[in-house]
């Protein structure tokens, strides 16, 4: 019996086809997984089988899910089916959570609604458990960092126990040991004789989970096979430059003739909702330096930086900025893009309200578009009318807008394909460069630290002595200095 069966599903929009017709089938225990370029049309055609297509589209073609004829111009037919049979793990945990209820709630709610569940709070901090937030079972989403949070929406989706999943980007923000985790945890939706589904530009994610990939470019398929063979021995061009442009095959990066410090922390602590996070860091940021910074998610590495920012105000020690630069000019790119534009605002309204109120000449917003290969006729939907890989390339333009002297970039190609990832990053190195900015990059992809930054901030959960982090070393611990 075919779990999920789509024929010929086309997206299209106003000013056309958006998703040629792609027709797929999904076997019980089979992992399908569709990668390819941010905008390639991956999302929207699994937004088109849950029936959550932004307004301004429409899909057409036939679907077929658990032996049941879905309506594709009827955004309700599948209503019914959320949760008990299909169930989403979305691209931005902050639109799937809500803002008001803490994370063991959010889990026992699906127990208790969809699968009836007896006792839901003990059903849910064992899905809690299972993925190392039992800590977090009390806080609320804006508390957790952008890792636990996305762990927690993967526990809210999978309480109900669906036998076709849905994952949009699941691993995005996740240290490897997480991401592994991750994966096992989807490739046992298979086992039962469920059916997986996921959208990812994580390469290492799509060979774990295995099956078959499907490669899409500009809402086409240009190339589909088992992962194994998709990826290790690619027939298509675009597929092997996907597969080459993943950061541990990027050549190694001139070091850099750092200037003058932008800002200087001295025995610096950071808590958060009442946990020491971290204790007593000396950290210097130099123009034109790109610094990485790295640890598994909730080691404190988005509150470090929104203290060196002072969005938080440190637990202990100072934190001095460059004399005589305006607060504006240090900046955050946020790992959760939704977190910098207003939800109701197109997006070219808030970026002209930014450059209005700083007086940023109106020329100043065109190069950056096109730089960061962003269509301008973007400018005129909201935040959710976009990709996420879209969204996040549009934070980056609206905090170069403000000349920065330091970005403080949070996980800034989570969200992104690996050409784009390396478009992206070589356009940030070059900036710091160019324009003696200096970066604080958070990643937990290790090859794109290891490529991309000049030296190396370790954050451990572990309390660790005092180490100075090297220009090409990397020091380690809650102490860890640079």
């Amino acid at each position: 019996m075919t779990v999920l069966h789509a024929e010929a599903l086309t997206v299209t929009s106003g000013q056309g086809t958006m998703v040629a017709p792609i027709s797929l089938a999904i076997e019980p225990g089979q992992c399908v997984t569709l990668i390819g370029e941010t905008g390639s049309g991956k999302s929207l055609f699994a937004q088109a089988i849950l029936g959550t297509l932004p307004e301004d589209l429409s899909a057409s073609g036939g679907l077929r899910i658990a032996e049941q004829d879905v309506a594709l111009d009827d955004p309700q037919a599948l209503a019914g089916l959320w949760g008990k049979v299909i169930s989403v793990l979305p691209q931005e945990p902050w639109r799937a959570l809500d803002p008001l209820m803490r994370a063991r709630q959010q889990v026992a709610e699906v127990h208790a609604l969809v699968t009836g569940q007896a006792n839901p709070e003990a059903a849910a901090r064992a899905d809690l458990a299972a993925l190392d937030l039992d800590e977090a079972a009390d806080r609320y989403p804006f508390e957790l960092s952008g890792g636990m949070a996305q762990r927690l929406a993967i526990a809210a989706a999978r309480a109900g126990g669906a036998r076709i999943v849905v994952a949009d980007e699941p691993t995005k923000g996740l240290d490897i040991a997480r991401r592994d985790e991750v994966a096992r945890r989807l490739k046992s939706v298979t086992q039962d004789g469920g059916a997986l589904l996921t959208i990812t530009h994580d390469l290492d994610l799509a060979e774990a989970l295995g099956g078959e990939i499907l490669v899409l470019r500009n809402g086409r398929i240009v190339e589909r096979g088992p992962a194994a063979q998709v990826l290790r021995c690619p027939s298509e061009s675009y597929t092997a430059e996907l597969v080459a442009a993943q950061p541990r095959n990027w050549p190694d990066k001139p070091a850099a003739q750092a200037g003058a410090p932008v800002l200087t922390a001295r025995g610096l602590s950071v808590a958060r909702g009442g946990r020491r996070l971290i204790d007593r860091m000396d950290l210097s940021l130099r123009a034109g330096e790109v610094v990485g910074l790295c640890g598994p998610s909730g080691v404190g590495k988005s509150s470090l930086g929104d203290t060196l920012l002072g969005i938080t105000a440190p637990a202990a020690g100072t934190v001095l900025r460059g004399a005589g630069l305006a607060r504006e000019r240090f900046q955050k790119l946020w790992q959760d893009p939704p977190a910098a534009f207003a939800p109701k605002l197109s997006l070219g309204r808030a970026l002209k309200d930014l450059m209005s109120l700083h007086r940023i000449p109106a020329d100043r917003l065109p190069p950056l578009l096109e730089k960061l290969r962003l269509e301008p006729a973007l400018l005129d939907r909201r935040p959710d009318a976009v990709s996420g890989g879209e969204l996040q390339r549009l934070s980056i333009v609206r905090a170069l807008l403000l000349d920065p002297v330091l970005l403080f970039a949070d996980e800034p190609t989570s969200r992104l394909d690996p050409l784009t990832q390396q478009q992206v990053m070589r356009l940030l190195t070059d900036l710091a460069r160019t324009k003696g900015i200096a970066v604080l990059l958070v990643s937990h992809d290790p090859g794109l630290i290891a490529k991309a930054t000049d030296r190396q901030i370790a954050l451990s959960l572990e309390t660790a002595p005092d180490e100075v982090a090297s220009a090409t070393g990397i020091g380690t611990g809650r102490r860890a200095r640079s």
